[in-house]
């Protein structure tokens, strides 16, 4: 199995990263603790080195749990986490502090602004975080969720070292601009919902799925009534492609990002070892390029089906 390393400003890490959302218990139906623990425990002796949390999910909740085994990791690791935009320096130094207490560490590696928000001075913020970087209290600043013209504003004061962006088969709108742009300014590009929310784990099927009460996928785009159908006939021909490749499905779809210009760490979840151990399969072996291509061929149909004025998935508005 080859992760690959790459480098966050001058942070190394796996290019295949964990993301931690569901360890905070809110957006997927409830987690489990204990599968949290051993999901972080199998990511470590499988030697993926960078971990994905955010204030948000699940009110640090998250961050506590992968404080848990990280701090006991017994090599080296990056953590990165997220808040969102708070209005002043102060408020995103004190946001920094409470991570850090949360997570059990002195120093994060790498800390994003979660989401922007319009009509405001996006600049204060990324002070507050250039003053935590002089301090020693993180290592690499990120943005998340940023427009290009955003992006802009806030490196008047200060550098970004990494974008998080969604990005998969099936939203691919980073490509027009935010993709290229980072590339320019030497950002890296870290993705999330790299396997669609689940939708690329072909595991659905063609009634649109139910989730519990609270799960955030209810009022996902991906989800929609009039979007689903879609996506799930695209699924329907991407299957038979991975199993001529001998491959399960969500192996190529995160290997497909894994393999796009500008992307340089694929986030993707995981709420037990099981799941992990899937998507780990997707840096075992090589793909042919032939594969992608198709993959891509099917992905550019889905996406004219796809309604690009939401601005994200999550029909976020901050």
């Amino acid at each position: 199995m080859d992760l690959q390393e790459t480098k966050i400003g001058e942070l190394s890490c796996t290019r295949f990263g964990l993301g931690c959302w569901a360890f905070g218990g809110s957006g997927w139906g409830g987690q489990d603790d204990e599968k949290s623990l051993a999901t972080l425990t199998a990511a470590l002796e499988a030697g993926i080195t960078h971990y994905d949390t955010a204030t948000a999910y699940g009110d640090g909740k998250s961050e506590e749990v992968v404080g848990q085994v990280l701090k006991k990791a017994g090599k080296p690791v990056t953590v990165a986490s997220k808040v969102d935009f708070l209005e002043t320096a102060k408020e995103m130094c004190e946001a920094v502090d409470a991570s850090r207490e949360r997570l059990g560490c002195d120093v994060i590696d790498l800390y994003y602004i979660h989401w922007p928000k319009s009509g405001v001075d996006l600049r204060p913020a990324m002070e507050g975080l250039e003053q935590c970087r002089a301090a020693g209290k993180i290592r690499a600043v990120g943005v998340s969720n940023f427009s290009v013209e955003q992006m802009e504003e806030v490196a008047q004061v200060g550098t970004i070292d990494a974008h998080q962006f969604c990005y998969n088969l099936y939203w691919r709108f980073a490509e027009k601009d935010i993709i290229p742009y980072c590339r320019e300014h030497h950002i890296a590009g870290v993705t999330y919902s790299s396997i669609a929310q689940g939708l690329l784990t072909g595991k659905f099927g063609p009634e649109k799925p139910e989730f519990p009460e609270g799960d955030q996928r209810n009022t996902n785009v991906l989800f929609d009534d009039a979007v689903y159908p879609h996506l799930h006939a695209a699924t329907e021909k991407m299957k038979p492609l991975a199993a001529e490749a001998g491959r399960e499905l969500v192996e190529l779809a995160i290997a497909w990002v894994l393999q796009q210009p500008g992307v340089d760490i694929a986030l993707v979840g995981a709420r037990k070892p099981s799941q992990l151990q899937s998507n780990l399969k997707a840096a075992d072996g090589e793909i042919k390029p032939e594969v992608f291509e198709q993959l891509t061929a099917i992905s550019d149909e889905a996406m004219q089906h796809m309604p690009a004025d939401e601005g994200n998935i999550f029909r976020h508005d901050p």
